[in-house]
Parts: C-alpha cells; sequence; structure tokens
C-alpha cells in the first residue's frame, strides 16, 4: 500500500510538489483555490480537498490519515499551521519560511514524537543542507549564499516577477537582515551593502543583505555567515525608492475618512506587475562558498546553480528548485532514512553524507543541477 502525502497549499510550489510525488505516493492537495485544485485533479489524477486551512481545526482535520504532511501554506500562515501540524502528531515538512522563532516548536515537535523539518526550499533550505554538510567534515570559516529568482526576460520598470506572494517578497526588503561576522551576530538594514556579482548566461546579478541566514546562525559554529538575494541591477533602484517613500510602511494613515496600511495598497497594485504569466519562464540562480581547513589544509568549495523554466512540464524554476529540493527530503523520511525528532532545521539533515548525496542525485535527476568546485590554496 502506497504512502499517504497531504500537502498543504496547491500554489505554484504546492503543485509542482504534488506531482512529483504522486509518482511514487498516494497524493492529496488541500487548498480552498479550487482552480489550482481542478488542475491537479484533472490533468494528474491527484487527490484534492477544497478546505479553508485558516481555521485551525481544519488543518487537523486535513491532516488525519497522513503519513507525511508537507506545509506549503504562505509565511504569515505558516508557523500556525505547523504547530497544528505537529499537534496532530504528523510528521511534516515545512517551505513556508514564516518569520517567527521555528525553535519554539521544538519541545512540542519532542513531545509529539515528530519529525519536523523547516526551511525545506532552495534558500534557505539547499544553502543550509551544503552548509552542514561542510560543517561536519572541515573547519568552516566563512560561508556565503548569494541566490536570486528572476523572470528569464526583462522587463522594466521592475526587471522582476514574483513566483509567489507580493507580500512574502516585500518582507525580504523590510525584515532586518541578520548575518554572523567575527563570531558576532550583526542586524543591518535590508537593501544594504551591495555587491555585483557575473554569472555565466545571465551577466551582472545586485546583491544585497537580507534575512537569509535563518537558523545558520543559531546551529552552526562558523565565524562568519551571510546570505544575500539577488536581483537585476535596475530593480533594487526602485525598490528603495518604494521603501524610502513609505509605499512599504505597516503603519495605517487616513485618506478620505479612510484608514489602510500603505503596504496593504503596495501589495494589491504589484500583484498583477509581478505575477508570472502562464508559460512565462524565469530562472533561479545562486552561488555558495565555503571557505575554510580540511585535514589541516586551507581550502574553498564554490557550488552553482543555474536553472531554467522547464517548457516540457510548464514547471517554473522557483518551484524546481525550491520544491524538488522538499520533495527530496520527504523522500528520506517516508522511506525512514531520516527520523530524528523535534524541530529540524534543514542543516541537520546535511550533516548524514547518504542523505547529502541523495537529495544531490534526486535533484540531478530533475535537471536541477549544482556544479561543485574546490581549490586549496
Amino acid at each position: 500500500m502506497k504512502k499517504k502525502v497531504i500537502i498543504l497549499g496547491a500554489g505554484l510550489v504546492g503543485k509542482a510538489m504534488a506531482i512529483d510525488l504522486s509518482s511514487k505516493y498516494e497524493v492529496t492537495s488541500c487548498d480552498v483555490n479550487e482552480e489550482a485544485l481542478n488542475f491537479l485533479q484533472k490533468k494528474y489524477q491527484i487527490a484534492t480537498n477544497k478546505i479553508d486551512l485558516s481555521v485551525c481545526e481544519n488543518i487537523e482535520e486535513a491532516v488525519k490519515d497522513a503519513d507525511l504532511v508537507v506545509n506549503a501554506m504562505p509565511g504569515f500562515m505558516g508557523f500556525k499551521t505547523l504547530k497544528h501540524i505537529i499537534l496532530a502528531k504528523k510528521n511534516v515538512v515545512d517551505i513556508s519560511f514564516f518569520p517567527e522563532d521555528p525553535f519554539e516548536l521544538d519541545e512540542l515537535a519532542r513531545n509529539n514524537n515528530v519529525t519536523a523539518i523547516m526551511d525545506a526550499g532552495v534558500a534557505p533550505g539547499m544553502s543550509n543542507i551544503i552548509c552542514g554538510f561542510h560543517n561536519k567534515r572541515m573547519k568552516v570559516s566563512d560561508f556565503k549564499c548569494y541566490v536570486g529568482g528572476l523572470p528569464k526576460v526583462r522587463e522594466l520598470p521592475f526587471e522582476y516577477k514574483a513566483p509567489f506572494s507580493p507580500v512574502d517578497v516585500i518582507q525580504e526588503y523590510i525584515r532586518p537582515a541578520r548575518f554572523v561576522r567575527n563570531n558576532k551576530l550583526i542586524t543591518k538594514e535590508p537593501l544594504t551593502d551591495r555587491e555585483y556579482l557575473n554569472f555565466d548566461k545571465v551577466g551582472t546579478l545586485d546583491a544585497f543583505n537580507t534575512d537569509g541566514i535563518r537558523t545558520l546562525y543559531k546551529t552552526m559554529e562558523i565565524p562568519n555567515i551571510i546570505e544575500k538575494t539577488m536581483r537585476y541591477p535596475r530593480t533594487m533602484d526602485y525598490i528603495q525608492m518604494l521603501k524610502d517613500t513609505g509605499f512599504f510602511s505597516e503603519e495605517e494613515i487616513e485618506i478620505n475618512g479612510v484608514k489602510i496600511k500603505p503596504l496593504d495598497l503596495t501589495s494589491k497594485l504589484l500583484v498583477d506587475k509581478w505575477k508570472l504569466n502562464e508559460k512565462e519562464e524565469d530562472i533561479t540562480v545562486m552561488r555558495i562558498i565555503v571557505e575554510g581547513t580540511e585535514n589541516d589544509v586551507p581550502i574553498k568549495y564554490i557550488y552553482n546553480l543555474y536553472d531554467e523554466y522547464n517548457k516540457k512540464t510548464e514547471t517554473i524554476s522557483m518551484a524546481r528548485t525550491t520544491g524538488y529540493t522538499c520533495t527530496a527530503i520527504a523522500n528520506l523520511v517516508l522511506e525512514n532514512k531520516f527520523n530524528r525528532k523535534g524541530l529540524i532545521p534543514p542543516e541537520f539533515v546535511g550533516e548524514n553524507e547518504d542523505n547529502f548525496n541523495f537529495i544531490l542525485d534526486y535533484l540531478k535527476e530533475r535537471e536541477v543541477i549544482y556544479l561543485k568546485e574546490n581549490s586549496e590554496w
């Protein structure tokens, strides 16, 4: 009998994961969006459940028969959803990237004998997995991650499209950015410390501080850790202008007697501007640099990822790179190759060499390829 996987959320990434896992497991996709569910049901014969997951009681009802749950809800709903999955005593792999401290749920997960793996995407996610793998085998002094999800065709003014909610994207631009420098946790405004990197097939990209290191500053004893988001160079000039003018503010203002949050208005206006159109192509670009000593020899490892929209399956790159990392980890849990209990960040999954290689191979089979180079100094 096939194991049962319940996926909460049928957005672009949620759909890709449902399709991927359905080749091996019995999958049910849950969402309030009937159109998204109909697509999965009619084209792939995947079971669906139209349900309002903003209601806490509905979460536990939706997952009651699951062998594993995948949480693909938006970030603002992620923490609450994960908590109720754990209360239902279900193992879970999570890509909601919620802003709350995940370790608040560690004791709850342990007490319920639950494996709860969070941030199981591309970055955070695969970046953490690579960090955990090398940190277990060498003395890492510096870990850097540069990552960007971009439209393949650049269109003014923003030269950007969002494969997920504009609210979640804007959070990257307003949430204070944390990084580790000389063993100290530093907090700075996002969009700062801009630098330029060159990539084959893409050209020059603009990298800037965002709050992307997530759990690494707590779990990895590495002196220097930083993650930067990348965009096409002109994008950040427009974003900085919107931010400086107050369009991202969450403080209510009054217009003609009506109180609104500028952020709510901005998000509403940007939904169509940033929305990927049907079959519109996107790319994911990532570079990870791991420096330190291995067997007392100074060494540097560099991982480069370039991934494109898949025309054959009509799957956007961000769904492929994020979703297939998650489904690889889901396979590890379902096949009992990873069963550690508690709230688990992805760097702990990467510490095991077999699991690390399994994830890389799983992604490679789906043409998501991390090219590695290393050099001794």
